[in-house]
């Protein structure tokens, strides 16, 4: 059985739409805060539509046995500071478990941009009735977005003159 479900996070970010667009496409600045946990990983960015994203690392929890994790993506849709649509796949230790389109709107307000992030997720293997995987996906989601937030914010400090 699949289990299917959609989640949207809506984000205030203090810089502009551009900045925002900038820290999702170039490589070094998207390293501050798209990051699997773990250790041992790589990255691999094309950032252009039909290029994608690949990332994999080593997880060890508590208590628990190490995991290979693994994340493909590739970019369906890029529209210059206004919105970017993909879809990624992740693995764990070679078990694809879920897949998901996301869809990034960066809309301008009147002091920075809204982030609207939806994400339209397909899982195929899960916990129990699979309201766990649904939570951490989500709270990982959410640490990513207050990752990016924090990489703007830096960014925006080391800019501002002394």
């Amino acid at each position: 059985m699949v289990l299917h479900d959609t989640f949207t996070i809506s984000r205030h970010l203090d810089v502009p739409p551009g900045e925002v667009f900038t820290a999702f496409a170039d490589t070094a600045i998207r390293r501050g805060w798209f990051r699997l946990p773990g250790s041992g990983a790589s990255y691999e960015h094309d950032f252009r539509v039909g290029g994608g994203e690949t990332a994999s690392s080593t997880f060890t929890g508590l208590d628990t046995a190490p995991e290979r994790l693994e994340y493909r993506s590739r970019y369906i849709d890029i529209a210059d500071a206004h919105r970017i649509v993909y879809g990624y796949e992740a693995i764990v230790d070679g078990d694809l478990r879920w897949t998901s389109l996301v869809t990034v709107r960066l809309d301008p307000e009147t002091d920075g941009t809204r982030l609207e992030w939806t994400e339209q997720v397909a899982f195929l293997k899960y916990t129990g009735d699979g309201s766990t995987d649904l939570a951490h996906l989500r709270g990982a989601s959410v640490l990513r977005l207050n990752g990016l937030d924090a990489v703007l914010q830096s960014g925006r400090q080391r800019q501002q003159p002394r």
